[in-house]
């Protein structure tokens, strides 16, 4: 098939059904006989079928020696998919305040109903307000989360008006958003939203019997009021404007159908299963709330095969965390989830503002402060941006999370879509750069990819066509928020 000697490039793979899922350094990847993946390893290509010949070239498996531009080529392929590291922090999560109405023993912060002085100071909200200009990303996101942002909308909406008054001069594309349980939305707090155009977030856990027995309130009425909220956002905000999101407790566990059922019925078209977060005062309640990574998978997979019920009942349903990963495998350009990007994007797309006075590297950061573990503080609020990412915390998220320099990721199939995850470490381990393997987000993220790339390698082609549409970007797709 060549004139010229051919090149085996680098390439990675593992085990996937009756085939070996076989990837290329530039995140290409095919399904490979071993007989086939056997020669490819020891430079037999041209014994290889004709065709065969021509996909290994063209996805950066093969090269002929004297070819002119292939490592340019990769190297763009390779850029592509960092290319949202290089915009500076574009996602800004603001918590104004840790007071909350709920009681969830899944929490991962503290709260209290009552303002204890877990308020941030006006001084510091200010300062927050001037900070988040500092990034070079042309487009911001600004959330508020807590506790319940709503039980402090006077801050919330000096928050708003001030970004939006300096904004006049910086010119960014910026984008609001509330996570809140809705509680308190009034018709009021409605028309200053929709004045400025805020998008908010809440918690849906599953039908009204288990969301109330997660997520309790005085009154044991958490899932009719959040409902009553979504209805009222909806009504005055445009349909689109609220999004949810559920926590997989070990009372989740036995409902992965009536939790799916019970978002077509809100009439949502996103929903993320995901797992208990271990991080700060979660933690604590594992013995309770806690179950086994399998036990999680097995959720997962009886839930992901009820999303795909409703689709092919023409009921639109995407599960964003399987757009998360299909977005690594079947696009270029990744939409730049923090928490598979390597180097990490915590504190460098993401930038925290806690009520304390100091700035964290994501929302989990902040979360093991809440616990006593401040080793994550990147400074002060007010501390300029370029100080905080020169930081000596920043620079040892970034070198934990480099998959070049982790064993643990050196011959992994999945080096290309993944990364370590330094805040995961530090919350299991006391250590940024414990072996990611031993982690509970490596653990999770080759399930979730095996799984995937199984139901790829077996999908018929209008399957196929669902998995390419989930793979754009998402909303929320850099975080997702949470109440």
């Amino acid at each position: 098939m060549e004139a010229y000697p051919i090149e085996v490039q680098p390439h990675w793979s593992r085990r996937i059904g009756a085939k070996s899922l076989a990837v290329s350094a530039s995140g290409d990847y095919l399904f490979l006989e071993e007989t086939d993946l056997l020669a490819l390893r020891e430079g037999r290509v041209s014994e290889l079928p004709l065709g065969l010949q021509a996909k290994l070239k063209a996805r950066q498996f093969t090269k002929a020696v004297t070819a002119l531009g292939s490592e340019s080529l990769l190297l763009s392929r390779q850029a592509a998919r960092h290319g949202t590291l290089h915009e500076g922090p574009s996602l800004h999560i603001v918590v104004p305040t840790l007071q909350c109405a709920h009681s969830c023993q899944y929490c991962q912060v503290s709260r209290s109903l009552l303002d204890t002085g877990h308020t941030i100071t006006k001084e510091d909200l200010l300062s927050v307000c001037e900070s988040i200009f500092q990034s070079n990303a042309r487009a911001l996101t600004v959330e508020f989360q807590g506790g319940d942002p709503l039980l402090r909308f006077d801050l919330v909406k000096a928050a708003i008006i001030r970004i939006k008054e300096l904004n006049r001069v910086h010119q960014r594309s910026i984008r609001f958003v509330i996570a809140s349980t809705l509680h308190q939305l009034d018709k009021e707090i409605c028309a200053f939203l929709r004045e400025h155009h805020v998008l908010l977030s809440t918690s849906i856990d599953g039908p009204s019997s288990l969301h109330n027995r997660n997520r309790p309130v005085p009154g044991r009425d958490a899932y009719e009021r959040t409902v009553r909220g979504i209805g009222l956002a909806r009504e005055y905000l445009g349909f689109d404007a609220v999004s949810a999101l559920m926590t997989t407790t070990k009372a989740s566990l036995s409902f992965p159908e009536a939790i799916v059922d019970e978002y077509v019925n809100l009439g949502f078209e996103d929903i993320f299963l995901r797992p208990l977060s271990t991080y700060g005062f979660a933690k604590r309640n594992q013995a309770l709330l806690g179950y086994e990574v399998i036990e999680f998978q097995q959720f997962y997979a009886k839930a992901f095969s009820r999303i795909i019920y409703w689709n092919k009942r023409g009921v639109p349903l995407r599960e964003v965390y399987a757009s998360i990963i299909l977005n690594k495998i079947l696009s270029p350009f990744d939409t730049g989830y923090v928490d598979l990007q390597s180097p990490t994007g915590a504190g460098q797309s993401v930038l925290v503002y806690n009520y304390d006075g100091y700035v964290y590297p994501s929302d989990e950061a902040r979360m093991l402060a809440e616990t006593g573990d401040v080793s994550l503080r990147l400074g002060k609020i007010g501390t300029p941006m370029s100080v905080l990412q020169k930081s000596v915390v920043q620079q040892a998220l970034i070198s934990s999370s480099l998959v070049a320099e982790m064993p643990d990721c050196h011959a992994c199939a999945y080096q290309n879509f993944c990364a370590p995850n330094p805040i995961d470490a530090q919350a299991q381990f006391g250590r940024m750069d414990a072996p990611p393997a031993s982690t509970e987000h490596c653990q999770r993220h080759i399930w979730l990819f095996d799984f995937f790339f199984q139901r790829i390698q077996q999908a018929d082609p209008e399957m196929l066509d669902l998995f390419h549409a989930w793979a754009q970007p998402v909303k929320e797709a850099r975080r997702l928020c949470d109440v």
